[in-house]
């Protein structure tokens, strides 16, 4: 069994504006930063053997600050990290950059990556995680709607089902 740990990036500029960032790199604000500095904290007693990141900004930032916060801490060995794209977010397409909220919706347009094929990504990485991490406990360090996305392909539930996440916030899934 593995234990797979979500970590969803602290706040970003984005975020607080409601764009959709998608594929953008996404700017830390000094509250995400916290956000990452104070899960670091909270996650120092469980032993991860590795991190996986998303190789989007705002995930590698937020790694890097559990990074050097484990550091300061103590935290001897530090796990590997290792950056990949199946971790992130929904790309939008030409609706990149687009603020998005109760005021200001928008229609999807044709060009943004599929609930399908997010899922069909979702079940490759978890398919991975399950075969090159086995009997490990893992961080995915991701993006709230991909995270989201790997609950639903994992306890086989409709999007609807599953909460958001809140920035920084850790879900646990135990692969088989």
């Amino acid at each position: 069994m593995v234990n797979l740990y979500l970590l969803r990036h602290g706040e970003t500029e984005e975020n607080v504006r409601h764009i959709l960032q998608g594929h953008m790199p996404g700017t830390l604000t000094p509250q995400g930063m916290q956000q990452a500095a104070t899960a670091a904290h909270a996650l120092l007693p469980i032993p991860f053997d590795t991190m996986l990141v998303s190789d989007l900004h705002r995930c590698t930032h937020t790694a890097d600050i559990l990074f050097s916060e484990w550091q300061r801490m103590g935290k001897h060995p530090l796990p590997t990290r290792t950056s990949t794209p199946l971790l992130r977010e929904r790309d939008w397409g030409s609706a990149t950059g687009m603020v998005v909220s109760p005021e200001h919706r928008i229609t999807i347009p044709d060009d943004v990556e599929s609930i399908s094929a997010i899922k069909a990504r979702a079940r490759i990485f978890l398919d991975f995680v399950s075969q090159t991490y086995p009997h490990q406990t893992v961080l995915a360090v991701s993006h709230g709607f991909f995270c989201r996305i790997l609950q639903v392909v994992f306890y086989n539930k409709e999007i609807a089902d599953i909460q958001p996440m809140k920035n920084v916030e850790t879900r646990c899934l135990q692969l088989p």
